[in-house]
């Protein structure tokens, strides 16, 4: 799955994926018209609103189906922020998207294409390019961070001002159609699995907050995966993700970390499973309780002051929305980067073995799966294959596979000019026949768990052309820089990302998406807070050992093809033959293990070590996945062919 370069349009740091297959254009009149007459009431008299990507926890990669409001009024399911005013409708988003969204949005809308010269991101609009008369803004507070909210109302002149509406106008003209707020089961992800039990994270979390932080009350949690990550437990509230809605609040007193653990009602009538799981130092509490919880709280902390200034003693993650903020409220509350999320990237030993022997599984159903494809449209006797047919069939080997549960991510089965979408995923009631003579790509990920995979691979199953071979060569040659890179600790993502774009530059080419993103264990991709790309906010956190992180440059061709080679890879320790101001040096484990196609590889642009490393890794593959498709002669075949040497 690609990460994408261009992040300042969303309300949070990081990057978002489109949940929803890709379909034809959506018609919005009738949904904008229903937003306008709610924009007019007296009640809110707002003459913009904003409807932001994210959820009411931040998140960006997947929603539920009820949270995908921007989708929803505009029908464009990338990445982007919605603006509406009384005349105009504008999308915000970034360069993977633009072909995406030029194809979904009727003529209502027009398309803000975020990165190019000229353009403004959503809040610099806002600020700069209203009119006078859109005075009055409106937003839904749960949507946006405080730090985003502060950067609004400090920048905008007067009369203009910043409404928080907390009744979401978008779910008020969705009304009965609005998908419901699933509460599915939740369930605790055993110690065998996680490496590490709940009281000993508490304890480093409670080391971490201390140790920068002096000495703090309490901690705000309302980020999914991190409470997920926390409290080891697993659920699927939101998409193919495996985590749960929820918020928790972790108080740091001086015997004991304690924490509180905020689940939607239903699991709470049920959740004695759970809480013999977490253990005495959790309770649980209902979902729509951390709001007054809040409030009281940080009410017990004022009056305990007795008139004195409170201290800022509860830490507040920048990614938690102004709402929370405010329920904390901010004369008592500190807003940093939460602490949870580098203890998480960082996995244990039990962690990092889990993402090997997944991908070794996950390698098993990849060759089973081209295999099968291959041997099917070599036979003109048999009936079209659809790409959602195909996809179908790759989720049905992974699924027998042992510790299976689930798809990481929607299975992006996409012939040859749907590849040039960076994030197609076929309809199920309309997809495109998959043709051998064309470039077949195809992104697709699991959860197991012990683990989570990631992987891309490109295919030509008839003869491919000159241009698709040299193009396939120069991504193939910055899959190979990242894969053999070497450098130093305290270097970012930022940094080497050019070294998957030179070969693909030498040819005037380029991608519009990161070269690599962040990967949690059972739980979601990407993952931050690193991640290989031009963004700046990649600069900011640096490579470390034990993190885990894609390789997979692209090249889209408009009309024709696509192409992504991407591979796992777990960032480690290396030795070198010195080490320069004691800095110690960094490398890379790849653990995917699907071959590359040497007939798409144009040998002449290769050089001796490129061509080493092609042999290599295919040869690592045949030896590592060979062993394991005893069963299935077909894809055993296939993968010695795969595998040979050039």
């Amino acid at each position: 799955m690609t990460s994408l370069l261009f992040r300042p349009i969303l309300l949070g740091l990081r990057r978002t994926i489109p949940v929803k297959y890709f379909s034809t254009t959506v018609h919005t009149g009738e949904r904008l018209a229903k937003l306008r007459e709610l924009m007019k009431k007296k009640e809110n008299n707002v003459d913009v609103y904003v409807v932001p990507n994210e959820d009411r926890h931040g998140t960006e990669y997947y929603l539920a189906e009820c949270d995908e409001r921007r989708a929803w009024i505009s029908g464009f399911n990338g990445a982007g922020c919605a603006i509406v005013t009384m005349d105009k409708a504008l999308m915000f988003t970034d360069g993977p998207f633009f072909s995406q969204a030029e194809v979904q949005m009727d003529k209502n809308w027009e398309l803000m294409k975020q990165g190019l010269p000229g353009v403004p991101t959503w809040k610099e609009y806002l600020i700069d390019h209203l009119s006078s008369s859109s005075s009055r803004i409106g937003i839904d507070p749960t949507l946006v961070t405080l730090n985003d909210s502060k950067y609004i109302c400090s920048d905008i002149k007067s009369p203009k001002t910043l409404v928080p509406i907390s009744s979401n106008l978008v779910d008020l003209a969705w009304a009965s159609n609005r998908p419901k707020r699933l509460k599915n089961t939740v369930f605790p992800l055993e110690e065998k699995y996680a490496g590490e039990s709940v009281t000993s994270k508490l304890a480093r979390l409670t080391s971490t907050v201390t140790t920068n932080n002096g000495k703090p009350r309490a901690l705000v949690l309302t980020t999914l995966d991190e409470i997920a990550w926390l409290f080891n437990l697993r659920g699927s509230d939101v998409g193919t993700n495996p985590i749960f809605f929820s918020y928790a609040v972790v108080h740091f007193n001086e015997k004991q970390t304690t924490a509180v653990l905020f689940l939607q009602r239903d699991r709470v009538e049920t959740g004695a499973d759970l809480q013999t799981a977490l253990g005495s130092q959790v309770e649980i509490r209902s979902y729509e309780d951390i709001w007054a919880y809040l409030r009281d709280f940080g009410n017990q902390l004022r009056s305990e002051s007795n008139g004195v200034e409170q201290e800022k003693l509860v830490l507040v993650p920048d990614k938690a929305s102004w709402a929370i903020a405010e329920a904390v409220g901010e004369d008592i509350s500190t807003i940093i980067p939460s602490p949870v999320t580098p203890l998480k990237a960082i996995k244990n030993s039990t962690e990092l073995e889990g993402f090997r022997q997944s991908h070794l599984r996950d390698g098993v159903a990849l060759a089973r799966y081209f295999a099968w494809l291959e041997e099917r449209l070599q036979n003109d006797d048999q009936p079209d294959l659809t790409e959602w047919e195909g996809a179908e069939q790759l989720r049905l080997f992974k699924s027998e596979l042992p510790l299976f549960k689930g798809l990481a991510f929607p299975v992006t089965s996409s012939t040859g000019p749907n590849g040039a979408f960076v994030y197609y995923i076929p309809n199920p009631k309309k997809s495109a026949v998959i043709k051998r003579d064309q470039m077949y790509l195809c992104d697709s990920g699991t959860q197991f768990l012990d683990g989570t995979t990631d992987a891309t691979r490109t295919w030509h199953f008839g003869t491919p052309t000159d241009e698709e071979k040299r193009t396939v060569t120069r991504v193939l040659q910055g899959h190979i820089a990242i894969d053999s890179a070497v450098f130093p600790n305290g270097t970012t993502g930022y940094i080497i990302d050019s070294w998957a774009r030179k070969a693909l530059w030498q040819d005037g080419l380029d991608f519009r998406h990161g070269a690599g993103h962040g990967m949690g264990y059972f739980l979601n991709v990407p993952e931050g807070p690193h991640g290989i790309s031009t963004s700046i906010a990649d600069n900011k956190s640096p490579l470390k050992a034990g993190m885990i992180v894609t390789n997979e440059p692209g090249y889209y061709a408009d009309g024709k093809f696509g192409i992504r080679i991407e591979s796992v890879l777990i960032i480690k320790e290396v030795e070198t033959p010195w080490n320069f101001d004691n800095k110690g040096f960094l490398g890379f484990e790849r653990v995917t293990m699907c071959p590359i196609q040497t007939k798409l590889v144009d040998q002449n642009l290769l050089s001796s070590e490129e061509k080493q490393w092609l042999n290599d890794y295919n040869k690592q593959v045949w030896a590592k996945i060979s062993p394991l498709l005893k069963n299935d002669e077909r894809a055993l075949k296939w993968l010695e062919r795969e595998c040979r040497a050039i």
